[in-house]
């Protein structure tokens, strides 16, 4: 899921290596199995709903080697996938009308050799368009390889990131875009990075951009933070005119990813998503300080935070761990985590977002396409809405008391209200990828592309709940 720039591979397929009986009468039932077994299946749709279709892909296997899917009982290719002279196939998968919500387990049933895995085929619900005389959208598309946006009130403008493309990066800018007519006022492309040092019996790698993705803004300060991704570290850059602050050095901050801000207390916090702490920086020096490490509630288990959320009155902030379904609180003026709360039907967690009104956490799953609202204190999930394929984060708006969900998957913005219920599901475009609090009622939504002929993609959307 190309969500947020990310070294780490799709789940691995689960290896049995079983012993298939090939049911031939007289056949030999136990032969030599594949004990080299790589093969590995995946659904080539964006969005699999029931009764829809979807390619399916398969690599890694054995030249010849016969593949049939299996759910239960039931075969689900009448004719085996052959893979090809590179070990891939290609074909079609049909799923059932009345197949359930979530991840489907597929047994993978290879011949000659024999062997066998599983792979997690999500199955996800259409929630349908709602709501829209309810919230008054307006867009305009930016540039291509949009990825967050953050919007300043100190200097009434929103800055947003955007990257195109894998390393070396050569195309990346931070925009500050006016909150009203959305038309870009400044914008700067990073510096040129270093290039990685080769690897033995490699050709040597360019070094691109500090291509920047998350981002926050600093109203004290008057800078902007964003995360250099692909350098495993972050830079500051100045509201007013963007020119460079500081740009921190590389692996300052492994596989940087969101940065928010603490005003008040003069520190910045990057989550490392792959690794188990947070960074912080001081926003006044702009010197690194001492990491804050997150261990996992849950035996043999490692907090992985993603997206981030602070509540400036406080300074507590708040992350969702990836792999293992828990979300964090962390007394940041302390430097220590205080809770870690385990969240019940959460799979892939990762976005959160705080309701500093109703004391409540938010937080957003892309693998259960759900939305949780959570009371911190008992860690009881009070609502569990399903907002649409691949929800990917959740901002809180406390002027309407309304959460925004931007679903990858779905190409949706849901609105939700405190007590669960769905108020709006409005269009988000290709891939929305981002939410964030503006001006006032405001909520800004940023959405990516399939390419830069996609007059869908990377636009920057504001939506103001009308008056009824």
């Amino acid at each position: 899921m190309a969500v947020i720039p990310s070294r780490f591979p799709r789940p691995a397929v689960l290896g049995l290596a079983l012993l298939l009986a090939t049911g031939a009468a007289g056949a030999q039932v136990f032969g030599q199995p594949d004990v080299d077994f790589k093969g590995s299946v995946r659904a080539t749709a964006p969005v699999v709903l029931p009764g829809s279709e979807t390619g399916i892909e398969g690599s890694g296997f054995t030249s010849g080697q016969k593949v049939t899917l299996q759910r239960g009982d039931s075969v689900l290719n009448a004719q085996p996938y052959v893979a090809d002279g590179e070990g891939r196939f290609r074909g079609t998968l049909h799923i059932p009308a009345d197949a359930a919500v979530g991840a489907q387990p597929i047994v993978v049933r290879a011949s000659s050799p024999d062997a066998a895995s599983i792979f997690a085929l999500k199955v996800s619900r259409e929630v349908p368009l709602s709501g829209q005389e309810r919230i008054q959208a307006a867009s305009n598309r930016l540039v291509q390889g949009l990825y967050q946006v953050a919007y300043s009130p100190a200097s009434k403008a929103a800055f947003v990131t955007s990257a195109v493309g894998r390393p070396p990066v050569k195309q990346s800018e931070l925009l500050k875009v006016d909150p009203e007519t959305l038309q870009v006022l400044a914008r700067v492309s990073p510096q040129a990075a270093p290039a990685p040092a080769a690897q033995p019996g490699q050709p040597a790698r360019e070094g691109g951009l500090f291509a920047v993705y998350g981002v926050g803004v600093d109203d004290t300060h008057g800078n902007v933070w964003v995360t250099n991704t692909r350098q495993d570290t972050v830079a500051v850059y100045r509201q007013s005119d963007l020119a460079l602050v500081k740009q921190f050095p590389v692996g300052a901050v492994s596989h940087s990813r969101d940065v928010v801000i603490d005003p008040q207390r003069n520190r910045a916090y990057v989550s490392a998503t792959g690794e188990d702490f947070i960074s912080v920086f001081d926003t006044r020096t702009l010197q690194q300080l001492d990491n804050i490490t997150l261990a996992s509630g849950k035996r043999g288990e490692s907090f992985t935070p993603t997206s981030l959320d602070i509540d400036p009155a406080t300074g507590k902030v708040y992350t969702a761990s990836l792999g293992s379904a828990e979300a964090a609180i962390i007394d940041g003026a302390a430097g220590k985590v205080e809770k870690v709360i385990a969240l019940g039907n959460a799979r892939s967690a990762i976005g959160v977002a705080w309701n500093p009104l109703a004391k409540r956490l938010l937080v957003v799953a892309q693998g259960s396409d759900n939305l949780l609202v959570v009371e911190p204190e008992s860690g009881k999930v009070e609502h569990d809405v399903y907002v649409g394929a691949g929800a990917l984060n959740v901002s809180y708006s406390p002027a309407t008391r309304l959460a925004y969900v931007s679903n990858r998957g779905a190409g949706t913005v849901t609105v939700v209200d405190e007590a669960g219920n769905i108020v709006a599901n409005l269009d988000g475009g290709t891939y929305p990828n981002h939410v964030s609090k503006g001006p006032g009622t405001a909520m800004f939504a940023i959405n990516k592309s399939r390419g830069e002929d996609d007059a869908n993609g990377d636009r920057i959307t504001r939506f103001i709940p009308t008056r009824e």
